[in-house]
């Protein structure tokens, strides 16, 4: 049985490099999405509505988000 995903792998590489021009250092946003996926890892562990998206590519999309959508961080 395969699992789909909310997003499509060309939407997700797509948002990965937006991330990547965007950031003037390649290493520290890499780090920066690894925190964030294990951080969210380990907030959410018992959600089990959310296991069908790895945390990577939700803090992928999160940080995307918040790059494209700044209205979304508040004040």
């Amino acid at each position: 049985m395969q699992r789909k995903s909310a997003f499509d792998s060309s939407e997700i590489m797509y948002r990965a490099e937006e991330l990547m021009s965007a950031a003037s250092n390649r290493y520290r946003i890499t780090v920066q999405v690894a925190n964030r996926a294990k951080r969210r890892r380990y907030e959410e562990l018992d959600n089990v509505d959310d296991a069908m998206m790895k945390p990577a590519i939700r803090a992928i999309i999160e940080m995307s988000d918040e790059l494209t959508q700044p209205e979304i961080i508040g004040d």
